[in-house]
């Protein structure tokens, strides 16, 4: 099999929205009328993002998945994406499994897959992802106001506890694995979530390098500071029943340094709280306050008795 035979026989399905899709130089897309544009890119690394382990099904919904969570941070609606894949082998039950996980996830979220391009080498997948969102209504990072809420969706450090457990450094259950496991390599982007915080929310990001260093991205933008507690890491819909079971430490670590965990965390005025909550059950999506946005600058993080920590929460970089 050939890179054009492969192309036609993985990837290549009639347009649908798109004027022009697989199959020629360009793809051709024609924008709704009144609407921006969001765009976002990812690419994934094996042995850097994740592991030869991962089922191809798993691994087509997590590439899309963590390009699609880029959208709900910015409360865009899924239009099209195109898909760059570099393989160090045609292998075809391979191919079949990742290009299914990928298109089922595509079309949940009713997104297009409009063109991209295949080569050999170390296996390695990029994706662009294409959104739209009503001018002025987008979530950004840099709109954070001092005294607003900081919420959470979801829970995190599931996909950290996931790791930990395949280097060797923690032993669970088969069922708290497998959960976690699941949570790592088959995330689910929380786009209705982010559309329906379309003008709620101050300002929004999706977790991916740990829950504290993201939250670090949105203070710098926005010139300002936050405290976030810790109760809920002691009990809360943020902490799966895995997590409990450890050692308080070794929870905190997780939450809030873990990373991919796609969940979004944005923050929103307190007098919000209801309308809040009522698009997380609109979603079915549960959310957590875990703290709030202040005046200041930096990030404190308070123990139980509400005196700051002196640890710091290292996220994840890519060049470390």
């Amino acid at each position: 099999m050939g890179e054009f035979d492969l192309i036609a026989r993985y990837f290549t399905r009639p347009a649908r929205r798109a004027v022009l899709g697989v199959g020629d130089d360009c793809a051709l897309w024609q924008p709704q009328t009144g609407m921006q544009l969001a765009i976002s890119s990812d690419m994934l690394v094996e042995g850097r993002h994740f592991l030869s382990t991962v089922s191809p099904q798993r691994l087509g919904h997590k590439a899309l998945a963590v390009n699609l969570s880029d959208l709900a941070a910015s409360g865009a609606k899924p239009l099209a994406f195109t898909l760059s894949l570099a393989l160090p082998r045609i292998d075809e039950a391979w191919l079949k499994g990742f290009s299914e996980g990928m298109l089922a996830l595509a079309d949940l979220h009713q997104c297009e897959l409009i063109g991209g391009d295949t080569t050999q080498g170390p296996l390695t997948i990029g994706i662009t992802v294409f959104g739209e969102v009503p001018p002025g209504d987008a979530l950004l990072r840099n709109a954070a106001q001092a005294g607003d809420d900081i919420y959470i969706s979801g829970s995190v450090g599931d996909a950290r506890l996931a790791l930990e457990v395949f280097r060797g450094n923690l032993s669970v259950s088969a069922a708290d694995f497998e959960s976690a496991r699941q949570r790592m390599e088959q995330p689910e982007p929380r786009v209705a979530l982010g559309m329906s915080l379309r003008g709620i929310a101050n300002a929004c990001i999706d977790v991916s390098d740990g829950l504290a260093g993201d939250l670090g991205h949105i203070l710098k933008a926005s010139q300002v500071g936050a405290v976030l507690t810790t109760d809920w890491i002691q009990d809360s819909a943020a902490i799966s029943a895995a997590l409990q079971a450890l050692p308080f430490a070794r929870r905190l670590d997780m939450a809030l340094a873990g990373g991919d965990d796609y969940e979004l965390l944005f923050t929103a005025p307190p007098d919000q709280a209801d309308a809040v909550q009522e698009a997380a059950n609109d979603c079915d999506v549960s959310i957590t306050c875990i703290g709030r946005i202040t005046s200041g600058s930096g990030l404190q993080v308070l123990d139980a008795h509400g005196v700051p920590m002196s640890r710091r929460f290292a996220s994840f970089d890519h060049f470390s």
